[in-house]
């Protein structure tokens, strides 16, 4: 698709300059140019709203303040920190970039476009928001906010989750791009679609190009952007017991390749199907029913997920066989290990933690 130049050129000069005059959106790490804090920032800002992820980039820069401290942090106190998140993968590729770095770069960031996309954990647009953020190279940027932003400006209904879809996008993307300042324009285009060209209730009359916007004239603002997917959620059951023994709470490790890897948990069950005491007293060796109380459910929804969750507690251990991978660990200690944010909401309601 060939962009109109005038449209094109109207569109990052209004931009730009409701950048620097109306644009007050402010963010710790806006103004940063240290890439590891800008690289530590996108990491946590993946599939994570900014007001939920600024407290943890002010923990995760006070706590390591340079890439060499994360590389040399111990895994269990890194996820400790990033406990809550969710999407426990990002902190995993995380601390494998952090030391990759260590080891390969002697802990200098790469400042090379073809170096830094190619770190794990780094795709096509974080690599180009530490590109143009910490060294101003012309790279822009496509999230979720730019693509509703040049969707509704040029009207464009291809689906953004195809393949056609992106590369149509990031070819717009890069050449509406302010070159002589990469930063300011990626910058601009994400806070414009975060403040003003917002899902839903945009604020059109705070636009500053709202008079060239297609979807405004056309009545579009709803329909665009454009998904061909519908995303399918797989209905999960999750039923955790708590095994309790002198003070002590038996519990795991996840290290599947699975929801939640490297986190704690108790025992689990999972079924494809609610259970109930008498059901669950049969899936474990060594127990009655009358030895399990039932302490609560609750739901956690993820990307593709939703995991309905029932715990259980049992008192009496006594000819059950537990798991070899299993650890007891005293419950004055829960608050030292990371737990899926499910679990520590539980915990917290009972006091455990």
């Amino acid at each position: 698709m060939e962009i109109n130049e005038k449209d094109g050129a109207f569109f990052t000069k209004q931009l730009m300059q409701w950048h620097s005059t109306d644009n007050d959106r402010s963010l710790p790490w806006k103004e940063e140019q240290d890439p590891y804090k800008i690289w530590l920032s996108e990491i946590i800002l993946q599939q994570t709203r900014s007001e939920q992820g600024l407290p943890y980039y002010l923990r995760f820069t006070e706590a390591y303040p340079t890439i060499t401290d994360l590389a040399k942090a111990e895994d269990e106190e890194v996820f400790r920190l990033w406990q809550g998140l969710g999407y426990y993968n990002r902190c995993k590729n995380m601390l494998f970039t952090a030391r990759f770095i260590a080891k390969e770069y002697n802990g200098v960031f790469p400042n090379q476009h073809e170096q830094i996309v190619a770190l794990k954990g780094v795709g096509a647009y974080t690599a180009a928001a530490i590109a143009s953020f910490a060294y101003g190279l012309p790279h822009a940027v496509v999230d979720g906010n730019v693509y509703r932003v040049l969707s509704r400006y040029f009207g464009i209904d291809t689906p953004i989750d195809t393949t056609i879809g992106k590369k149509l996008f990031a070819s717009i993307a890069d050449q509406l791009l302010e070159k002589s300042d990469s930063a300011g324009y990626n910058q601009a285009i994400m806070d414009m679609g975060a403040t003003v060209c917002t899902p839903k209730s945009p604020e059109c009359n705070e636009c500053p190009v709202a008079s060239r916007c297609v979807a405004l004239k056309q009545d579009m603002i709803g329909l665009l952007p454009v998904k061909s997917k519908k995303l399918k959620v797989k209905n999960r059951f999750f039923h955790y017991v708590l095994f309790l023994k002198d003070g002590k709470l038996w519990l795991r490790k996840r290290i599947e390749n699975d929801v939640w890897q490297n986190l704690y948990e108790p025992y689990l069950i999972e079924d494809n199907a609610i259970m109930d005491r008498t059901k669950l007293a049969e899936r474990v060796e060594g127990i009655d029913k009358e030895d399990l109380s039932y302490e609560g459910s609750l739901k956690q929804r993820l990307t593709h997920q939703l995991l309905e969750i029932h715990f259980f507690e049992c008192n009496s251990v006594d000819g059950v066989t537990l798991p070899e991978d299993g650890v007891w660990v005293g419950i004055d200690a829960l608050g030292q290990l990371a737990f899926p944010k499910s679990i520590v909401s539980f915990l917290e309601k009972k006091l455990y933690i």
